[in-house]
């Protein structure tokens, strides 16, 4: 994945005071980062931040923690909470391929995936965030009755999703292959940025909700 390096990205997320920055190796000191033991929720791949700020900002009862690699992608996310600051909610600039590094098992109660990358290369399958090598990250870190979200555009990668969790012993809560026609998956969503122009495209949206 290729992006523009966006001048003073790194040095704006480095001090930002809404991006966690860990001070050791291990998992995070959540409850005491959010000074209270409520439901952690994050969102992988939060992108610009307008999913997870909505969601945290209707749902004051939950911590959310959205992780983007990027830095040139998370300052964007960073200027929206300068804008409107939310208690709730911190960013983390991480590879999720280092989930397990971060969180302890049985921290998180659901993991959000958003029009993640598909990486259409059957050599780059166990990149795609809805792989059995990342299910297998999400199973070290969510509580026991914790759930995956996923939303996409992209029906190949749903496909393989649906895959991946059949081969890895999940269980799928939910699905669709139109979510907005889907009145009852339908209910509460909100929309990222890239949902609300794919839809505008006219393309259906494709969600799965699973457990373990």
């Amino acid at each position: 994945m290729r992006l523009r390096k966006i001048k003073g990205a790194d040095e704006t997320v480095a001090a930002s005071p809404y991006v966690i920055h860990p001070a050791s190796e291990g998992p995070l000191p959540w409850k005491k980062l959010f000074a209270n033991e409520r439901p952690l929720h994050i969102e992988i791949g939060t992108g610009k931040g307008r999913f997870l700020m909505e969601l945290a900002k209707a749902n004051p009862s939950a911590n959310y923690i959205g992780i983007e690699r990027y830095t040139s992608v998370l300052i964007k996310a960073i200027r929206k909470m300068e804008a409107q600051p939310l208690p709730n909610l911190f960013f983390l600039c991480m590879d999720a391929a280092n989930l397990e590094q971060y969180f302890a098992p049985g921290d998180v109660e659901r993991i959000y995936l958003n029009f993640s990358d598909p990486w259409p290369k059957d050599r780059h399958a166990r990149r795609r965030l809805t792989s059995e090598t990342y299910l297998k990250r999400y199973d070290a870190v969510l509580a026991p009755l914790g759930q995956l979200e996923f939303k996409t555009d992209n029906e190949a990668l749903f496909d393989f999703s649906l895959e991946s969790i059949r081969a890895s012993g999940w269980k799928l809560l939910g699905c669709t292959r139109d979510l907005h026609r889907d009145t009852q998956m339908n209910e509460g969503n909100i929309m990222t940025e890239y949902e609300e122009k794919f839809s505008a495209q006219g393309n259906p949206i494709y969600k799965l909700i699973a457990a373990r």
